[in-house]
């Protein structure tokens, strides 16, 4: 039996360590530094503050100054930490997990830095591990409650992602396996953009009491032509843009979570600054806020025209106007 130490305690990385462990699998589940507050309401409450569903009995957890014997004998390493705190995770358990046959990345973004995806950061950080990333429309709450979900595991070489992935896969988790990894991570980046922009739209309909059911849905597609335009330019396949780790990304963070929250608030007419700082405050991150900049850059860089996110990035950053949104229409 394989044994999975997750490393990281945050929402994803709790559902991913919960769900291995319910499998059968041999799982630990180690909270980094940064968890502190999760680790405290799990050892209290025996749940995470973000997840309903409590822990099983057969998952151990780990706290910051346990990590040998959380990493103990591990073969497959789950990196469970954001885009932005990827490196530093990767330099904490390089020695732990240097004998693991494969590293499991659950992080959506890009390194603010140095525009690396996240698995360029992993392989620079612990050489000689191949690694796999998870894209998809995966929400940690339903993995955790065992509630239908449907993933992408992608990685250089199918097999790579397949061998591990099969360890993960139930009627519960279906997993569909891709050697497109550029198109899968890059996707994990521009949806989040594509979402805080109907989360605009819902806020906007809400200040002018309208709907804009209609505009919502040509906007979406116009949102994902665009990100089929962007992934192909990046170097990955339209196929996957279009399909699960993008489309279906797209609208599982549309219609529900932080940064689709983020946009109805700003759309609404909340200052973008004021409240994206209020919800950090509150634990709520909104990666599609930093990912608009890295949009941006992109598309400027391959001398890109993509409407819809400008007007997103405009919006959020610029001072725009959410009913600028609409002209993307016209």
């Amino acid at each position: 039996m394989a044994r999975v130490t997750v490393f990281g305690a945050g929402a994803m990385g709790t559902a991913m360590a919960m769900h291995a462990a319910r499998l059968g699998l041999d799982t630990a589940l180690w909270a980094n530094p940064f968890d502190s507050a999760s680790l405290e309401a799990m050892k209290a409450d025996g749940k995470h503050p973000a997840i309903p569903a409590h822990l099983p009995e057969s998952l151990p957890l780990f706290g910051p100054d346990e990590l040998e014997r959380a990493a103990a004998g591990c073969e497959v390493a789950v990196m469970a930490a954001s885009s932005a705190g990827a490196r530093s995770l990767a330099r904490m358990i390089k020695d732990a997990a240097a004998d693991a046959r494969v590293i499991i990345s659950v992080a959506k973004g890009l390194e603010s830095e140095t525009f690396l995806r996240v698995s360029q950061v992993l392989e620079e950080e612990i050489p000689g591990v191949p690694v796999a990333a998870i894209g998809g429309p995966c929400l940690a709450a339903e993995l955790a409650q065992e509630l239908p979900t449907a993933a992408v595991w992608a990685a250089r070489e199918e097999g790579t992602a397949r061998a591990a992935g099969t360890l993960f896969e139930d009627r519960h988790y279906q997993i569909y396996y891709t050697d497109d990894l550029v198109g899968t991570e890059y996707c994990s980046v521009i949806k989040n953009v594509a979402a805080i922009g109907m989360g605009l739209l819902d806020g906007l309909g809400m200040a002018l009491t309208e709907n804009f059911k209609n505009a919502k849905a040509a906007l979406f597609t116009k949102a994902m032509d665009e990100v089929a335009t962007l992934v192909v330019a990046l170097g990955g396949r339209a196929d996957t843009a279009l399909g699960l780790a993008g489309l279906g990304d797209c609208l599982v963070t549309g219609l529900g979570g932080r940064n689709r929250l983020y946009g109805e608030l700003v759309g609404a007419g909340r200052d973008p600054q004021a409240t994206l700082q209020d919800m950090q405050s509150r634990g709520l991150t909104v990666e599609g806020v930093d990912s608009a900049l890295d949009v941006r850059q992109l598309t400027q860089e391959r001398q890109l025209v993509l409407p819809y996110h400008e007007a997103v990035y405009r919006v959020l950053l610029e001072g725009g106007d959410p009913r600028s949104l609409l002209e993307v229409l016209c």
